[in-house]
């Protein structure tokens, strides 16, 4: 990638990797919300058309959103594990530990999917 041997090229792509991953989190955050909101319009007015409330339509909204994020936060791991490869050992610094980023969007993905798995769950 470089021959730099400056650590700021791996440190701004772990950053990118970082914001892939706000990303993902946000994405799953807000698909959340969505799927909660026909609920939360059904208690809030309880007496409105089901055209107006329709919880199913909030439901696969919010489910596709939280999908994104897991799908986000997958690839952008999968991204930074092919960036990781054209590294030179000295441009790595001694005892950095590379792979906590990739880890930790590869469990915020697993959440993900475990969220769609519990709101599908619910439907029974």
């Amino acid at each position: 990638m470089s021959d730099l041997n400056d650590p700021r090229v791996l440190f701004a792509a772990e950053r990118t990797l970082l914001a892939w991953m706000r990303t993902g989190l946000t994405l799953m955050g807000f698909g959340f919300v969505i799927e909660r909101f026909g609920l939360f319009l059904r208690v809030l007015v309880p007496n409105a058309p089901r055209m107006l409330v329709n919880e199913t339509v909030s439901f696969w909204v919010g489910v596709v959103f939280i999908g994104l994020g897991s799908a986000v936060s997958f690839f952008a791991a999968l991204q930074h594990q092919r960036i990781l490869k054209t590294f030179r050992p000295v441009e790595i610094p001694r005892g950095y530990w590379l792979h906590l980023g990739i880890i930790s969007n590869l469990i915020v993905a697993l959440l993900g999917v475990a969220i769609i798995v519990h709101l599908f769950g619910g439907l029974r």
